[in-house]
This record gives structure tokens, sequence and C-alpha cells, in this order.
């Protein structure tokens, strides 16, 4: 199953999106909220370390929440290249859902990313 990580400024925002994603059936989600001193902010080790744990093989899907969460996932993965492995422009939210959806139906990791990205374009009512 295609993995997702949460890229978040916020360790409550990050874990709280995952818990709704697991408990909509999503299985391979991992979060890189907040600094390593529990702080707001986005951690290079936090995001190396959640991308690591969720790659299981059939690629990992890495949606940043905004600014430097974008840049430091970005500058993880051309320091430590992994095939497979794709950052999508997203909403959070709506793209989580999306892609959490879409990869627990055993979907490749380009079906989950167009689900990730596609959500940019639905409407709330």
């Amino acid at each position: 199953m295609v993995g997702i990580v949460l890229v978040s400024h916020s360790a409550e925002l990050a874990g709280g999106l995952r818990a709704l994603l697991l408990q909509m059936g999503a299985e391979a989600v991992e979060v890189a909220g907040g600094t390593a001193e529990g702080e707001l902010g986005t951690s290079y080790d936090l995001v190396l370390e959640a991308i690591q744990r969720a790659n299981g093989g059939a690629g990992v899907l890495v949606l940043p929440d905004l600014g430097s969460s974008v840049l430091i996932a970005r500058a993880v993965l051309e320091d430590h290249p992994l095939p497979g492995a794709l950052i999508v422009d997203a909403p959070f939210v709506e793209g989580s859902v999306a892609a959490a959806v879409t990869a627990s139906t055993g979907a490749d990791l380009a079906a989950v990313a167009a689900a990730a990205e596609e959500a940019r374009d639905v409407r709330k009512f």
C-alpha cells in the first residue's frame, strides 16, 4: 500500500489528521509535525524519519501543509532520494483524505497522487 506522510508545522494538526485518516480505513500514515523540541515548525530529521517509516515498497506520498514544510520536504528528498517518493501540491486536509481513501483501495502511487491533487477542485457546497 502507498504510504502517506503528513508534514505540518504543528504536531497536533498532523496527529489529528492522521487519527481521522486511520478512522477512515487508511493504514500507512506517518506524521512529521512540529520540531523535535515540540515547538511549531518543521524538522528535517522528523520528515526524513517519517518518510522512511512510510516506505513499504509501494511508494510514499508526501503532503506538506505550507511554506517551509514544502521546502524541507523537498530538501529531504533531494538529499535522500527515494524512488517512489513524491511530494504533491494538494490541500492538506482534503488532499490527505482523498489520498488515504484511494491508497486504501490498493491504488498505485500515481492514482493516489492524482486523487490528492484533484481534491483542490472539489467544492464544499
